[in-house]
């Protein structure tokens, strides 16, 4: 066939129009990685530690905190390690693996988004038969759910850009390996390819965020049904940390796919938001508006307090 040497290995560029600023951003997005990390896993053991809160919205909140701490670790770990002064090159098996992820974990947060809505609507429109609709075994199978469809969507978005052959430039001028960087690299003709990933990327979040519409204008109108005024606020207190979690999660998408030209300075800037700054605020959301889950964190630091100052005592 022909003598053309396939790309092994590529080189990540980084974030455009960013040299000489490296210590300040490692120093920056270690911050927000870590506080990412330990804001959700405290919604996790939060939510472990008290028996009020093993209900299906904080159960689906539970998979929302995992699915933000590894979303982060898809890209932040390799931008750390080279920010820090190492090796920029990241193998084809790495490449493949973060484009597969970062899409797996991102469209399971976008259907995740969507049965959250999908809960908060059986629970407000239907608050007799919610335990009814929204069973244990219900949540297990949405939960379930939207990990398999992530899993397809993101085998499909993987398959798609890795099937062209690489064997020209191999620098990424990007600071992670994602569907519009691939595809610049590709030695072929992408413009179909192109097009094909236009809109499934787009017609996947569209979908879901049409669903999520729907719910909340159900919500919306069964809420302003509610004659007091305290449980009209009740309601849409519950609510409103989900609303302001989805146009966070959602605004990064339109912004970096489904704009027809890109700007790679704007493109990274937004992805950044995206990757590190929406995973670090969700806890914030949906901690700060809740008072059940602040009584929880509340005792569970308390704990940890009386155990630290027991140790030593002993000492």
């Amino acid at each position: 066939m022909r003598n053309v040497s396939m790309v092994t290995e590529f080189i990540l560029l980084g974030i455009p129009h960013t040299d000489g600023l490296e210590n300040m951003l490692l120093v920056l997005f270690l911050s927000f990685y870590i506080f990412t990390l330990m804001g959700n896993l405290l919604i996790l053991l939060a939510i472990a530690c008290s028996s009020r809160l093993h209900t299906p919205m904080y159960f689906f909140l539970c998979k929302l905190s995992v699915c933000d701490i590894f979303f982060p670790s898809v890209s932040s770990p390799k931008m750390l390690f080279y920010l820090s002064g190492n090796s920029r090159a990241i193998s084809y098996a790495g490449c493949v693996s973060q484009l597969f992820f970062y899409h797996f974990l991102g469209c399971t947060e976008c259907f995740l988004y969507t049965v959250m809505a999908y809960d908060r609507f059986v629970a407000i429109c239907y608050p007799l038969r919610y335990t009814i609709i929204i069973s244990h075994r219900v949540c297990a199978v949405l939960a379930m759910g939207t990990s398999f469809f992530g899993c397809i969507q993101a085998t499909f978005l993987a398959t798609l850009t890795f099937q062209l052959p690489y064997c020209g430039p191999n620098e990424v001028d990007y600071f992670f390996c994602d569907i519009p960087v691939m595809l610049k690299l590709a030695c072929a003709d992408t413009s179909a390819l192109e097009m094909v990933g236009f809109i499934s990327v787009g017609l996947m979040p569209l979908s879901c965020f049409l669903l999520i519409l729907t719910s909340y204008s159900r919500i919306i109108y069964s809420i302003l049904q509610i004659r007091s005024a305290e449980g009209r606020r009740r309601a849409f207190s519950t609510c409103s940390a989900h609303l302001t979690a989805i146009l966070l999660f959602y605004m990064p998408v339109v912004l970096i796919y489904l704009r027809p030209t890109s700007s790679p300075w704007l493109d990274a800037t937004v992805q950044i938001l995206n990757n590190l700054v929406t995973p670090m605020l969700n806890p914030l959301i949906y901690s700060l508006r809740n008072k059940e889950v602040k009584s929880s964190l509340r005792k569970v630091l308390q704990h940890c307090l009386l155990l630290n100052k027991k140790k030593q005592t002993k000492i």
